[in-house]
């Protein structure tokens, strides 16, 4: 399936938070809790388990994938003061993880390509992936 989470208005910029798992119930103490310790409205997406790396022939590498990433949007309005706090807890902006060159595979389903809102020209999508740009 390539749905993705429809975006509510005004949120447009899409987060990945590495090693994160937030569970259902934790949803909304999620969004409260980034809007009253960092001033910032979320609206909480999914949470993805990623797939394996993949060697240079396109194997599997042991070891690699099933790690829990989180994947929210910002605000319009609060993208310019959450741009500097998320780096200290090791969120990234979605277009950074996914441009050309920062990995040799593709680690989330193709479905997250439709939360991409700019650089479209610096992301590496996948053959076939079902993006609605």
């Amino acid at each position: 399936m390539c749905k993705s989470v429809k975006l509510k208005d005004d949120f447009s910029q899409v987060c990945v938070w590495p090693g994160t798992l937030i569970k259902k119930f934790e949803i909304k103490k999620f969004e409260e809790d980034v809007k009253n310790h960092l001033n910032t409205r979320v609206q909480y997406l999914e949470t993805i388990k990623t797939k394996p790396d993949t060697d240079r022939d396109g194997f599997e590498e042991k070891g690699t994938g099933g790690r829990s990433d989180v994947f929210f949007a910002i605000h319009k309005d609060d993208v310019g003061k959450f741009a500097i706090p998320r780096l200290e807890i090791g969120i990234r902006w979605l277009e950074d993880v996914l441009a050309k060159g920062n990995y040799r595979c593709h680690i989330y389903p193709d479905r997250v390509y439709n939360y991409v809102t700019w650089l479209v020209e610096d992301i590496d999508f996948p053959k076939g992936a079902c993006c609605e740009l």
